[in-house]
């Protein structure tokens, strides 16, 4: 695979000297231990971009064996974005998808990027990149109940009070990044209650806290600000998915800001009941 010039560009500023580090090393096929970590999982969160443009992160959910792969470069999912979802509909044709498949209360995690398209009430994704990420960051947590129904969504351009007070208690949080040519990608952020800050009423920042030096998030940002992000309310099933432009902040400490377009409120997408999160002895201090 070619090397991505986003993110070559943010490893030699981060002072990165290792050559091929980041998605150019990734491989499109699915390894044995990958399939069997699928097939294992209830939820995955998917990212891609609108007919607008506009950069979604979603959480599809189901029981065990939902996500199905099938040979080496084919994965089957047994789910569609839920009507209201941003991302309901566009999967008639084919386009860029990124997938992140998370274990939260064995801190295990995969991400799959490739080329998604509808076939009946399934989603069949094309492998191009599928690659293991470290547990640095996630808070453990288990669902002990199944999801609900997905509501009619709520949409707006200004964050109520509401949804201040859910993000700047967030330990998680999801982000969707793409970069023409070069596909769709989801990441994990985590890190201890307070480590998103809001700056307004449509802007937020968070630090980007060390990791394992790919830069696939940032690579992506290099090259296109589009970003979404996806927040999740863990005791009452609900999702927050926002939409609009990230841009990285360099200094002492690297800071993501994040200028909010639209936002999407859902309930009944994720299980409504999950075990207390057990914080990553890693989390650096708010």
């Amino acid at each position: 695979m070619r090397s991505h010039p986003g993110e070559v560009a943010v490893q030699r500023r981060a002072g990165v000297r290792q050559g091929g580090h980041g998605s150019s090393r990734t491989r499109p096929e699915i390894p044995e231990v990958a399939a069997g970590f699928l097939r294992a999982q209830r939820m995955v969160v998917a990212g891609a971009a609108d007919d607008l443009g506009r950069i979604w992160a979603a959480a599809l959910t189901g029981p065990g064996g939902f996500a199905d792969p099938r040979g080496e470069r084919t994965i089957v999912l047994h789910a569609l974005p839920a009507a209201g979802d941003p991302l309901h509909g566009l999967f008639t044709r084919e386009r860029d998808l990124g997938l992140l498949a998370i274990e939260p209360h064995t801190r295990r995690r995969m991400r799959v990027n490739g080329r998604a398209v509808r076939a009946g009430e399934t989603l069949v994704v094309r492998t191009e990149q599928v690659y293991a990420n470290c547990p640095k960051y996630l808070q453990t947590r288990e669902p002990t109940s199944a999801p609900g129904t997905p509501s009619l969504p709520a949409r707006g351009t200004i964050l109520e009070g509401r949804h201040q007070a859910w993000i700047s208690a967030a330990d998680t949080f999801f982000v969707a990044t793409r970069a023409e040519g070069f596909g769709a990608d989801v990441s994990h952020r985590g890190g201890n209650p307070g480590f998103v800050r809001l700056t307004g009423p449509r802007s937020l920042d968070f630090p980007d806290y060390q990791g394992n030096n790919m830069f696939m998030t940032l690579g992506n940002l290099e090259l296109d600000p589009g970003a979404g992000l996806l927040f999740a309310d863990w005791e009452r099933g609900e999702t927050l998915q926002l939409t609009g432009r990230a841009r990285v902040e360099w200094g002492e400490r690297r800071v993501v800001r994040f200028e909010m377009d639209e936002y999407v409120h859902l309930a009944g997408t994720i299980p409504s009941a999950w075990t207390a999160p057990g914080y990553h002895r890693f989390n650096p201090p708010v």
